[in-house]
């Protein structure tokens, strides 16, 4: 889309570690100036993100403020003593907070359909969706984002694990229909430590 490209040329290029590190620090001891230096040159994330929502039902506008709300929130709650940089950890809150955007549209848009009239009884009342599937709204949508959440997990999976690291969690999740055991187990099985195979997990969520 033409307006990613032009998004991405007004905002700020970002700031190098060595400066990264220097606002992080000014920012923690409370001065708001390095925080909102911080957020002014991290927006070009935020542009680059929502160009993956282009598709979506909403206006890029709206898209790029929900996903500043995420950045606020990353550059408010980032751990300096990790050995990644601000900008990986703010593209998952990002992230985060355009989903649960879209999965809100998508639960409102699934509330309009799921109580269209779809044809009248012998008595000529109306019956709509939710009385012909016998369930209620909320199950309904949870059911479908569940699904949802399952394939983008084995996307997951398949994608950015390792072999190792795919064998454990699936042991330790019960993917693939498998036995979900626990890290116990998956460290006498494979002959590895407990702690070891609690670090893959907690990479892998």
């Amino acid at each position: 889309m033409w307006w990613g490209a032009f998004l991405l040329k007004i905002f700020d290029k970002p700031l190098s570690s060595e400066e990264e590190k220097i606002y992080l620090k000014k920012c923690r001891e409370g001065d708001l100036e390095a925080r909102n230096k911080l957020i002014e040159k991290n927006m070009r994330l935020v542009a680059h993100i929502v160009k993956k929502y282009a598709c979506a039902d909403r206006d890029t506008e709206d898209l790029l403020s929900v996903g500043t709300i995420g950045l606020i929130k990353a550059v408010n709650t980032f751990d300096m003593n990790k050995s990644i940089r601000l900008a990986t950890y703010a593209a998952k809150c990002i992230d985060n907070e355009l989903l649960m955007l879209l999965r809100s549209d998508r639960r409102k848009s699934r509330e309009i359909s799921i109580y269209e009239p779809v044809g009248k009884d012998k008595e000529g009342n109306e019956i709509n969706l939710i009385e012909i599937i016998g369930t209620s709204e909320d199950t309904v949508v949870e059911d479908y984002e569940l699904r949802q959440d399952v394939k983008k997990l084995y996307s997951a999976v398949e994608k950015k694990l390792t072999d190792r690291e795919r064998e454990i969690i699936i042991m330790r999740y019960g993917l693939y229909g498998t036995q979900e055991i626990t890290q116990r187990e998956i460290a006498q099985k494979m002959n590895i430590s407990r702690s070891y195979v609690s670090r893959i997990e907690k990479k892998s969520s």
